[in-house]
């Protein structure tokens, strides 16, 4: 490519991530949702229904208008084919891919500013946006609950045989109760413990259970599972992306720590971003996200993990594990499980 026709790819992709930010300002002010219900509607009218000052709204909409989100009538406005995918509550939901570039953005600008000192502040860095915080949970629920429902769940008999045990599923790290809630649905006779450390997500995660009118079988607690104590041995364990969150603090010690909660022929179930082996991989566009992201969790004092590194943990506290690979291999699904001759 030529200087100039370089210039011209770039600003293609810039006006890409200008969009998603205009998409990102409707989604957490719900803008989308209250257009959507009024069928129509001025931008002072949008304003006032939302509850948001008009004249950022007025600005909003042009905005809007100009990347396609919205089209107009005179002072109108509504929703275009595009706008509707941006709700959170439409089906395949776009939402997703406008909280993680703002978040992307955020965690670039710590990344290139602690770069200097090596600092590494932690999970706290999540927190730093308020009004990024509450669709973190939402942006994975979307992401990746519909796969873990239909491709995940019938892979995975351990599941099935904790339902018929009427056992106690455990998620550590478990945001807004997305995937206990999953199961939930799946499993009647799962019961269920989530566990996290911020307390906007077990707000969350509590209306939302009771919501889907779960929360007789789904309970959720603030806390930190490095000193987690268990009422009960588990039936299942599962991390989901949360795994590289406490590996580089004491693996060994968290490992100890899931086998001796577990019950005899109890099950972890681990969901990671599968690393690749080779760094060439890293340029696949399914992985190049991963490389991105990667950066970013060093921030928050993590690194993305190989699958084997997670079944060598297993083995080291003697329990057998198989990795299961999915969407293009980048998700990798670790399931091992305590002898039950013990």
């Amino acid at each position: 490519m030529t200087s100039d026709e370089l210039k011209v790819t770039f600003r293609q992709q810039a006006q890409g991530a200008l969009s998603l930010n205009v998409a990102y300002i409707g989604i957490v002010n719900r803008l989308f949702e209250t257009l959507h219900s009024l069928g129509k509607a001025s931008a002072a009218d949008l304003a006032a229904a939302a509850g948001m000052d008009a004249g950022y709204v007025t600005r909003w909409c042009d905005a809007a208008y100009a990347f396609g989100y919205l089209e107009a009538s005179g002072v109108s406005f509504r929703l275009s084919q595009t706008g509707e995918a941006m709700r959170p509550d439409a089906s395949g939901t776009l939402m997703p891919m406008a909280i993680q570039s703002v978040l992307s953005a955020h965690m670039a600008e710590r990344a290139a500013g602690l770069m200097r000192t090596g600092e590494r502040p932690g999970e706290q860095v999540l927190a730093e946006r308020e009004t990024v915080l509450p669709w973190f949970g939402p942006m994975l629920e979307a992401n990746f609950g519909a796969m873990f429902e239909t491709t995940v769940c019938p892979a995975i008999p351990a599941f099935a045989e904790v339902n018929t045990r009427g056992g106690l599923a455990v998620d550590l790290g478990c945001g807004n109760g997305w995937y206990l809630r999953a199961l939930a649905r799946r499993y009647a006779n799962v019961r269920g413990l989530g566990i996290d450390g911020f307390g906007e997500n077990i707000d969350q995660a509590r209306r939302l259970a009771d919501a889907q009118r779960f929360g007789s079988r789904l309970r959720f607690l603030q806390g930190d599972i490095h000193e987690l104590t268990l009422d009960e041995p588990a039936d299942l364990i599962a991390m989901n992306r949360a795994l590289h969150h406490v590996w580089e603090k004491d693996p060994a010690a968290l490992f100890a720590w899931l086998r001796s909660n577990l019950k005899a022929g109890g099950y972890a179930v681990i969901w990671e971003p599968a690393w690749p082996a080779k760094r060439e991989a890293l340029r696949e566009m399914p992985r190049r996200g991963m490389a991105f992201q990667n950066l970013t969790e060093h921030v928050q004092g993590n690194h993305f993990l190989r699958p084997d590194e997670i079944v060598e943990a297993f083995d080291r506290v003697d329990m057998p594990a198989r990795v299961h690979l999915f969407a293009q291999g980048t998700e990798a699904v670790i399931v091992a499980q305590r002898q039950m001759s013990e």
